[in-house]
């Protein structure tokens, strides 16, 4: 486990970064969310993080992020994002006990939370993810051009209807590449993918980008993220 300082040096720097890549992008402080990817570390990191201002907790593993949840209970004002892919089986955990899934990617998985958000009286946010990199191992409705988006546009839609769950954008993750620069197109094409369901649907909320993670953050802002998921860069590799 990192040491508390170091945590608080981390972050520091990773914050100093994306006020650089925000200047950069002549954007300001309110304009991006910084999720701290906590997947694999133990409960005293993440509360090392809360002292330090941090509020919003990425898990990828539900049971995972339940032990911790319950670990931190006396924890005021976190916010626990699940950024893992979620099988159905899953649902009902993660619609009751988490604040916002990034990782939407089935008409199957939204109409299941939006099912157990309604059983647990409660909207649950949610954003889509797309496939922008057509890789078969990551996860998303299939978006890396224009004739495979266009066929989900119906289930979208039908997604959009419904009263429990409540879009509020996109998620995506690029590919790994040599220089963090080389992901840019990646994000670009999100973004584009949000502009264009913006105008086809308005009567949705798609105001969140969550994309870019520890080695690409600063690309993602530069395209337009709202939401970045960073885990290493703050609390370093995860422990064995």
């Amino acid at each position: 486990m990192v040491d508390k300082e170091q945590i608080r040096e981390n972050l520091e720097a990773a914050r100093l970064r994306i006020a650089n890549a925000l200047k950069q992008a002549g954007r300001s402080a309110e304009d991006i969310g910084l999720v701290v990817v906590a997947k694999g570390h133990p409960a005293e990191s993440v509360r090392t993080l809360h002292e330090l201002g941090v509020r919003d907790l990425g898990e990828s593993y539900v049971q995972e992020g339940r032990t911790k949840q319950g670990e931190l209970a006396t924890l005021t004002g976190m916010r626990w994002h699940m950024i893992g892919h979620v099988q159905s089986r899953k649902a009902e955990d993660v619609a009751k006990y988490f604040d916002l899934v990034h990782t939407v990617d089935t008409l199957k998985l939204a109409t299941r939370l939006d099912r157990f958000a309604a059983a647990a009286g409660k909207q649950l946010p949610i954003l889509l993810e797309v496939n922008v990199s057509g890789e078969a191992s990551k996860y998303g409705w299939p978006a890396r051009d224009e004739n495979s988006f266009q066929s989900n546009l119906t289930e979208i839609e039908n997604i959009l209807q419904f009263p429990h769950v409540r879009v509020q954008g996109l998620m995506s993750m690029a590919p790994v590449t040599r220089k963090p620069e080389e992901a840019r197109p990646y994000f670009a094409r999100t973004r584009e993918l949000r502009e264009e369901l913006r105008t086809r649907f308005p009567q949705g909320d798609w105001s969140q980008l969550s994309m870019g993670m520890s080695a690409d953050f600063e690309a993602a802002i530069l395209e337009g993220a709202t939401l970045v998921r960073i885990g290493t860069a703050i609390l370093g590799p995860r422990p064995s």
